[in-house]
């Protein structure tokens, strides 16, 4: 509102406004409206100001610590969920400062489903360690899945521990109820999921279906293949998905633990070079298996694009579940000229050389020797 007051001509007959008291009483009036408006608008403002403060008060209660809370976390929670219910309950001050220290500590596939009794005014580094450590008591059971499965074995071995059948862990993988970041695309069929269900020893309650297990491994995988830095790979064109495949690779050539990032070298090695990649475990993998005897010259020439004997590159997919380490000496191979490599004693200790000649004088001494 704006008010416009006219110009008066001190002097001058009957047509302006008479002067002395009169114009003051009128000018004091007007001074006087302005002011009363001035006073409405602060008051205004000053009752907005403290509707919103109420507004946020009522929305940042202040609440006691120590008090005794029981939460229950159910299977397959994310750790955003977790965070909110802790959050609500007062168990800690901020859920954004819980789900910080989940992601700092990588624990995010590790938090325990349970019932939990816990305090309000906990430290988030307190909760996240009572959530890694699980509930005390109750139904929990442990089930382990070991590294070098294919996903078939690895969901037969599922089958056997926790009572669920093949195809309940199966359905969800391939009808889109289960699904991971790391799939190159939707999922036709069952080796589309190799190498991206993690192998580790998992808690879960007996609540929890065959979707929470396979949920809470695919996004193990993600958080282990997300905690590795890629950027050597990605410099020579390579995805992490390629990085997975890699690390099948080495995970099922490599016994001794050193010999990783030197077999890492020589598929990288290989694959600068042009050379096909001739690795025998591929072959085992289209097999379906290693056959009775071992391998054949004849299984080397079976029609596969995981034969690497015969294509060129890496195969399609992964060919098994991978440790930590697998991917970490596919993320950083070793620097080295070697080409070839042979198991030379029983612990599974490899030798690798730069030259195919080096490597058949290597071959040839170790049939001799145990002739």
């Amino acid at each position: 509102m704006s008010l416009e007051l006219e110009q008066y001509d001190d002097g001058g007959d009957g047509g302006g406004v008479p002067s002395g008291p009169s114009r003051l009483v009128r000018t004091l009036g007007i001074a006087g409206f302005i002011i009363a408006l001035f006073v409405l608008a602060y008051g205004g403002v000053q009752w907005l100001a403290d509707s919103v403060s109420g507004v946020i008060a009522s929305n940042d209660t202040v609440v006691e610590a120590g008090i005794s809370v029981t939460l229950e976390i159910a299977p397959g929670e994310s750790a955003s969920q977790i965070a909110r219910e802790l959050d609500d309950a007062g168990v800690v001050a901020s859920g954004a400062e819980f789900e910080r220290a989940v992601r700092e500590a990588r624990a995010s596939s590790r938090l325990q489903a349970g019932t939990y009794n816990l305090k309000t005014g906990m430290e988030p580094d307190a909760v996240l360690a009572v959530l890694l450590e699980g509930p005390v008591g109750g139904d929990v059971y442990r089930l382990t899945v070991i590294e070098g499965l294919t996903v078939g074995q690895m969901l037969d071995s599922l089958s056997r521990q926790t009572g669920f059948t093949f195809e309940e862990f199966t359905e969800p993988l391939l009808d889109g109820t289960v699904t991971s970041e790391l799939l190159p695309g939707e999922p036709q069929e069952l080796r589309d999921w190799e190498g991206l269900l993690f192998p580790d020893t998992y808690e879960f309650s007996d609540q929890a279906t065959a979707v929470d297990v396979l949920t809470r491994l695919a996004a193990t995988a993600e958080e282990r293949v997300g905690a590795i830095d890629w950027t050597a790979l990605e410099a020579r064109g390579l995805t992490p998905y390629d990085g997975i495949i890699i690390a099948s690779l080495i995970e099922e050539e490599v016994a001794v633990e050193e010999d990783r990032p030197l077999v890492a070298s020589v598929i990288f090695n290989r694959l600068d070079a042009g050379m096909k990649m001739q690795l025998d475990v591929t072959i085992v993998y289209a097999l379906g298996g290693l056959p009775e005897g071992g391998l054949s010259f004849d299984d080397l020439e079976v029609n596969s694009p995981y034969n690497t004997y015969l294509f060129d590159g890496l195969p399609p997919t992964p060919i098994a579940g991978v440790r930590v380490s697998s991917l970490r000496a596919a993320a950083e191979p070793a620097v080295t000229g070697y080409l070839f490599f042979i198991t030379t004693d029983e612990s599974g200790k490899m030798t690798f050389t730069e030259t195919f000649d080096e490597f058949l004088q290597i071959q040839e001494g170790l049939a001799e020797g145990g002739s």
